[in-house]
Order: C-alpha cells, then sequence, then structure tokens
C-alpha cells in the first residue's frame, strides 16, 4: 500500500488484504497457462518471467493470452535479451497490440549479444522515449547484496532508475529484520517508489531446485546461496511456510511510512498450494 494507506485497518486485516490482492510471479513453461486459467481467480494479477533458455517470445506468448482472458499481467522483459532499440519498439508495439499496460525491466541474466542493451537502466531510457502504453513500470530491488554486483553501485542504479519507473519489486530475502532495515534505509536515501515486497510462494523446495536448474531462472534463485539455515528453517514437508515468514514481516507490511504496495509472490509455478495459502492465510 501507499504510503498513508490502509491506517484504519488492524495489522491482521492489513495482512490479509495484502494476501488476497497478492500478485504471483511464474515461469513461461508447458501448461502453466492452464494452471493460471484453472487456479488462479481472474482478479489476480500474473508477472511473467523471462528466462534465456525459453527465450522472450515464450514472455509475450503467454501475456497475451492472460490478457486475452481479461487478466492484468506484467511481462518481464529482461534487458539483456532485447537487441537494442528496434527490437525494443517492436516488442513494446506487440504488447500494445495486446492491450497490456504494464511492464517490468530486470537487467537479466543472459549475455548481451551484439547491440543488445546491457543494464535495465540503458532500457528504460529508450523506454521513455518511445510512445509506449505502460502506466506501470516496475524495476528491481534488493534487501541483501546482489550477488555479483557491489552494494554502491545497486544503491546507485536503483536511485537513476526512479526517473524512469513507477514502482519496484524486492528479491527475495528470508529474514525479515534485514527486509524492515533495508526499506527503512530506502525511504530515508529518498526512493518514494511504492514496493511490492518479494515472499515465496507455497513452494516444494526440491521442485524450485528442479524447476530453477531445467530453465535457468538465476536471478529468482540466487537468494538461496549461502542462506540453507535460514531456508531450512522455513521449510515443512509441504514446502515453505510461505504465512509464517509474511508474519515475520508484518511489521514492515503494516508500516504505512513503508509504502508496501503489495506482495509479490515467486511461485515458481507451484500455483494450486500458493493459491491454497493466500486464500486460507495458513501453513
Amino acid at each position: 500500500m501507499a504510503p498513508g494507506s490502509g491506517q484504519n485497518q488492524t495489522p491482521a486485516a492489513t495482512v490479509q488484504s495484502l494476501l488476497h490482492g497478492a500478485r504471483l510471479e511464474v515461469i513461461p513453461t508447458r501448461g502453466i497457462l492452464d494452471d493460471v486459467r484453472t487456479l488462479s481467480p481472474v482478479h489476480r494479477t500474473v508477472t511473467i518471467t523471462a528466462s534465456e533458455s525459453l527465450g522472450l517470445d515464450a514472455t509475450l506468448d503467454l501475456a497475451g493470452a492472460l490478457r486475452a482472458d481479461g487478466r492484468t499481467v506484467v511481462p518481464h522483459i529482461a534487458a539483456r535479451m532485447v537487441a537494442g532499440r528496434p527490437h525494443l519498439a517492436e516488442i513494446v508495439e506487440r504488447l500494445a497490440a495486446d492491450g497490456i499496460d504494464a511492464l517490468f525491466v530486470p537487467g537479466g541474466d543472459a549475455t548481451p549479444g551484439p547491440g543488445a542493451y546491457t543494464s535495465s537502466l540503458e532500457l528504460l531510457a529508450d523506454l521513455a522515449e518511445l510512445d509506449h502504453p505502460f502506466r506501470t513500470v516496475g524495476v528491481a530491488a534488493y534487501p541483501e547484496p546482489h550477488p555479483t554486483i557491489p552494494a554502491a553501485e545497486v544503491v546507485a542504479a536503483l536511485a537513476a532508475k526512479h526517473a524512469f519507473a513507477t514502482q519496484m519489486v524486492s528479491n527475495l530475502c528470508f529474514d525479515a529484520s534485514t527486509v524492515r532495515d533495508w526499506v527503512r534505509d530506502v525511504r530515508r536515501e529518498g526512493t518514494t517508489l511504492p514496493l511490492w515486497l518479494g515472499v515465496p510462494g507455497r513452494v516444494d523446495a526440491a521442485r524450485l531446485a528442479r524447476v530453477g536448474a531445467r530453465i535457468g531462472v538465476g536471478q529468482s534463485l540466487r537468494f538461496v546461496r549461502g542462506k540453507a539455515g535460514t531456508v531450512a528453517r522455513l521449510l515443512t514437508p509441504g514446502g515453505f511456510a510461505a504465512q509464517r515468514l509474511v508474519d515475520r514481516m508484518s511489521e514492515t507490511l503494516t508500516d504505512p511510512a513503508a509504502g508496501v504496495a503489495g506482495l509479490h509472490v515467486y511461485t515458481f509455478n507451484e500455483i494450486e498450494r500458493t493459491e491454497a495459502w493466500l486464500a486460507s492465510g495458513e501453513d
């Protein structure tokens, strides 16, 4: 929620509202279209990752199909998968034709080819000069140190993207106090972008590792590196104890100054279990 909203709700009601309005991140693998159509309510916003191994067309195809169902969709356009401004213009035209008005722009894990963007900031700058339909443009944010980019560069990059973006989406973090401190620091530094706070869905650990290894979603899997003990404490026989983590983050979620717009749920395509959790608020 934006700063100042939800002030008349109890903390428990605020968290329940965030669960109801959470958006799901999915990977555009075979079968996911049917899963979303069958298992997720139409009100649920769906964001769609971009994977080098699957190709950007897989993201765009799924986004178009779900938008045709009347859903709100947010395709990820990974900068390093876009071969320069002409390619970007083609993507924008295609998404506009599908009636899509939201976008998320990460840097991505791909090795840039000739003429491709090397950072999300480069793509965002070109996007701002195009006639595009996007009312919301999201960028990535990192509560914990980025595995390959120095902290000072991450902070500077977020500040630079502020002029082009309308919201930020945090990478996964399993430490509620780290998230709390990071949000406070970001707000103190002047970042006012609404925050979609990244949390895991009800995901089986073996499935997470299997899917991630098969389709190469390195950006979303980096949170497990060096976090074995923390992750283990949030595991149950059926998957991550997602509600337990959300409860630990309630101080941040219910603080109007934190500017939390909603929950961004990393599902790794475990739609049925994740939707059951969001509906019940129980692990």
